[in-house]
């Protein structure tokens, strides 16, 4: 008996481990002018526990790129790729232009003002997640912000 008592509480034990809940909010993309240029998406990320983004795919591009912007000594900034995105516990991380974003490598057609498109981001923890991306004018700052 005490044998059984010690298995159902390694059980329990194991069955207790931290898996991450990731929210993502305010997907959004700005429509393109030729097929034959990156897009970009932006979103919200929130994390309730240390978790890490490793990829992204959509069927609207070949590829996906994490990118991050990063500004030099001499104020000049750049786009700088990311293998994978920290997401600490409890922070909130924005992709937003001129920023952080998720650059459309590859894409299959125009994106279209008006449309939508699935994007999966798959997290170490949380798993893959879809999301529908809908695609806003070319001057858009954002779903609040759209002119």
């Amino acid at each position: 008996m005490r044998l059984l008592s010690f298995l159902f509480c390694g059980l329990a034990l194991l069955s207790t481990e931290v898996t991450a809940d990731v929210s993502v909010s305010d997907p959004w993309a700005r429509s393109s002018i030729l097929a034959s240029r990156p897009g970009a998406a932006y979103l919200t990320l929130r994390s309730d526990a240390d978790d890490r983004l490793l990829s992204a795919t959509t069927p609207v591009a070949d590829h996906v790129m994490i990118h991050a912007s990063e500004t030099d000594a001499d104020s000049v900034t750049r786009m700088i790729h990311l293998d994978a995105l920290d997401l600490g516990a409890g922070q909130t991380v924005r992709f937003s232009p001129g920023g952080m974003h998720l650059m459309l490598m590859g894409l299959a057609g125009r994106l279209d003002e008006s449309a939508s498109f699935p994007l999966t981001l798959t997290f170490e923890r949380a798993g893959a997640i879809t999301v529908e991306v809908p695609v806003l004018g070319v001057a858009a700052t954002g779903p609040e912000g759209e002119p």
